[in-house]
């Protein structure tokens, strides 16, 4: 058996010591996200959709119920899905419920007053109903194969990916109400009259007059 000489093994040593720091090094750490929305880091795999942990990326808010998948969030980013309805029009519920079962991250406007006419009418030049924008591309009308082509072509799934807990927005008026405050300087407080005095007769009660009269 041939010794190595004692340089040779403290070389030796020190390679397999450089090695195992290495290895230990390059473990992956995993982010995890709980139920609640927190956050944690670990080198330990969780027990299910374990993925290594990558730089904070930007995309469509999850409104605090969860991020979106990523390929997802990367279209909605891009091609941003705004449905336009008005109460009653049933292919405006036609519209939502193909974006709904698809599960398109979507905001919806409403459509109820004058103003919201106009501005309509400005974006789309039409007043028809419903109305969508997907990215820059318009649609007008309603049409499943129109919709679910324009969709395609954008790379939406063709099929649900929205986590359990996702909660769609609540829609909103395209022209936001404004309350209008009344202004108290401007409006003068109502003024109570005042108290009516009687002059006091002029010859007072007195014991030679006692019910006051005057002759």
């Amino acid at each position: 058996m041939t010794l190595l000489p004692r340089p040779a093994l403290a070389f030796t040593a020190a390679l397999c010591a450089l090695a195992w720091v290495g290895a230990a090094t390059a473990q992956p750490v995993y982010r995890i996200v709980g139920p609640d929305g927190k956050v944690t880091f670990s080198d330990r795999a969780p027990t299910e959709d374990a993925t290594p942990a990558k730089s904070a990326s930007t995309g469509t808010p999850d409104n605090g119920t969860g991020a979106l998948p990523y390929a997802l969030r990367q279209v909605a980013a891009r091609f941003p899905v705004t449905l336009y309805t008005s109460p009653d029009c049933t292919p405006c519920a036609s519209a939502r419920n193909l974006l709904i079962g698809r599960g398109i991250p979507f905001t919806e406007r409403t459509i109820t007053s004058n103003e919201d006419i106009e501005a309509l009418r400005r974006l789309s030049n039409s007043a028809n109903l419903p109305f969508g924008t997907i990215g820059s591309q318009h649609l007008s009308g309603f049409s499943d194969s129109e919709w679910t082509q324009y969709l395609d072509a954008a790379s939406y799934p063709k099929q649900s990916q929205l986590p359990p807990h996702y909660r769609r927005p609540a829609a909103t008026p395209l022209v936001p109400v404004k309350r209008i405050e009344p202004d108290s300087a401007a409006t003068p407080a109502p003024q109570r009259p005042e108290p009516r005095t009687e002059p006091a007769p002029a010859g007072g009660p007195g014991t030679s007059n006692p019910a006051g009269i005057r002759f």
